[in-house]
């Protein structure tokens, strides 16, 4: 499967998202990118343009990647729910499942070598875990053979502008040194990931 096919099989809304947008915002990116990132869902700006990562939060992210040497063109931008939850609101449990298998489909494609997680809600749900992104914040796991890093949701430090040492902005930059370095040295070599999809079904 592509992400083209991919794409015209998520546009068909199940029952679970019926309180959501009817738009789809699939994600966009290079179908063999070495860096996936994953929010939460789309926002007003995403839901209007089909894009993710658009808005305010979206340009200071392109701004994270830029200050690595990493272009927007050469990541893979997607959401772990697809369409906006009214009013901004958390994506609830059952949005959350109904999501997640386009999700695991998007990373069986691309096969990505890091996958970095912004904010508490895909932090989670990857990791299957109650721990706030705070505590989480520029660790390293392995989540089925792939390198995953949570990272803070560029929302968050635009509520925390800061560039005090220690403060979340200051941590970003050091978590996004170190995301960069550990992807120039990974191989060149692509692995298909053996997603356990038995381990995504707890926390909710």
């Amino acid at each position: 499967m592509t992400l083209a096919e991919l794409e015209r099989q998520a546009a068909h809304k199940p029952p679970a998202l019926s309180d959501l947008s009817d738009h789809l915002v699939f994600g966009e990116g290079p179908e063999n990118a070495d860096l996936m990132i994953v929010g939460e869902a789309p926002g007003e700006e995403e839901d209007r343009s089909g894009r993710p990562f658009v808005g305010r939060a979206g340009q200071l992210l392109d701004r994270i990647l830029e200050s690595v040497g990493l272009h927007r063109d050469e990541v893979y931008i997607t959401n772990l729910v697809k369409r906006r939850p009214p009013g901004n609101r958390n994506p609830r449990p059952e949005e959350i499942r109904a999501s997640a298998e386009t999700l695991l489909q998007q990373i069986r494609i691309v096969k990505p070598k890091i996958v970095a997680t912004l904010g508490n809600v895909p932090t989670q749900w990857f990791l299957d875990t109650s721990d706030g992104i705070t505590r989480l914040h520029g660790t390293w796991h392995d989540w089925n053979g792939v390198r995953l890093m949570p990272l803070f949701h560029p929302a968050y430090l635009l509520r925390n502008p800061s560039r005090e040492k220690n403060g979340p902005k200051w941590k970003m930059w050091e978590a996004m040194k170190e995301l960069k370095a550990t992807l120039d040295a990974l191989p060149d070599d692509r692995q298909a990931v053996a997603i356990d999809t038995a381990r995504q079904q707890g926390l909710f």
